[in-house]
């Protein structure tokens, strides 16, 4: 659960976020949007040229059933537990200088798999950094991730993705550490996992 400072996104007094399903309590959300998510995965994501328009597409199409605001960049500041992201100000800021690195290092195309991983690690550790949505970053990211690698020709295997190993993989690059990020999106190599 993030924690945010005089949030909009929340219905009054709660920490549950406005939604179009108009569920006021978080279980009843997380079912809404687990349900919509997986429903819009089914289908085909946006095209684009793996731009910073394009990530924004992605989250819209994703989360686009859930929220209003879905491919809007956040306002409000956030942070999870010991971890403040960056703040609303900045975002865009971050966002286009990212991108831009992005694509001055042709999307990582024609790279070995161990450095595409780590540069891949790298790109994803300050996107989430970035945070530049209210809700949905981690499914955005590892959608977002999975293009990526597809077109450098290292495609990810993501259903051998586990969750809590990503979690500690995220946070350990939020706090300077990339190697087990890097070490995982390897591993999630299907040329690596053959």
């Amino acid at each position: 659960m993030y924690e945010a400072f005089d949030d909009p996104y929340c219905y009054p007094s709660t920490s549950v976020l406005k939604n179009r399903g108009s569920h006021q309590t978080q279980a009843d959300l997380e079912k809404f949007e687990t349900f919509s998510v997986a429903q819009r995965f089914d289908e085909p994501l946006p095209k684009g040229s793996l731009s910073y328009s394009h990530y924004c597409a992605i989250h819209r199409h994703l989360f686009q059933d859930v929220y209003t605001w879905a491919g809007r960049i956040r306002t409000v500041r956030i942070s999870k537990e010991n971890s403040t992201f960056c703040y609303p100000e900045n975002i865009d800021r971050e966002m286009r200088t990212l991108f831009d690195e992005l694509a001055n290092e042709n999307c990582f195309r024609d790279l070995d798999p161990k450095t595409f991983a780590e540069r891949a690690a790298h790109f994803i550790a300050e996107l989430n950094a970035i945070h530049p949505f209210r809700e949905g970053n981690g499914r955005t990211q590892s959608v977002f991730l999975s293009i990526v690698a597809d077109r450098a020709g290292h495609p990810l295997d993501l259903g051998r993705l586990n969750p809590p190993e990503m979690m500690e993989a995220m946070i350990a690059s939020f706090n300077g550490d990339e190697s087990p990020l890097s070490e995982l999106i390897l591993r999630l190599m299907r040329s690596a996992a053959t």
